[in-house]
């Protein structure tokens, strides 16, 4: 992780933490910097590191794919994040809303979706999108 990775992972996480974020479940792709990310982030929300979910399908993956993976999430999860690599992760954001064209580094895109099961995401169009990034104030 860069020095930019390592100032701003935290600052996004304490953001996180101010709006008392609370994920059921982490998902993180197994490179280095994307999981480094995530345990960084996960600390700030009092999610136990060893609780986050390591995926191999979230390595190199296209956007379809990374959409394949929160359809199979089921029904038990309500909030989930995901940490993996752009520009992957910037063209789902962008597919899930067009108000979204790209994420950079340590960006947070949080979609809210009005549905009972991860199997319809991407099938409607998300209720709210917000995006925060670490050199806002």
């Amino acid at each position: 992780m860069n020095d930019r990775g390592k100032r701003d992972a935290p600052r996004m996480g304490e953001r996180l933490a101010k709006r008392d974020v609370k994920p059921d479940l982490i998902l993180s792709s197994p490179a280095l910097r994307a999981l480094a990310t995530a345990e960084i982030i996960a600390g700030k929300l009092d999610y136990k590191a060893k609780d986050i979910v390591v995926d191999e399908r979230l390595y190199a993956a296209a956007p379809d794919d990374l959409l394949e993976v929160l359809r199979g999430l089921g029904d038990k999860p309500k909030r989930v994040m995901l940490f993996g690599h752009n520009p992957e992760l910037s063209e789902l954001a962008h597919q899930l809303s067009n108000e979204i064209t790209d994420l950079p580094t340590c960006a947070v895109a949080e979609f809210a979706i009005d549905t009972k099961s991860w199997s319809n995401v991407g099938k409607q169009a998300p209720a709210k999108v917000t995006v925060h990034y670490p050199k806002q104030p």
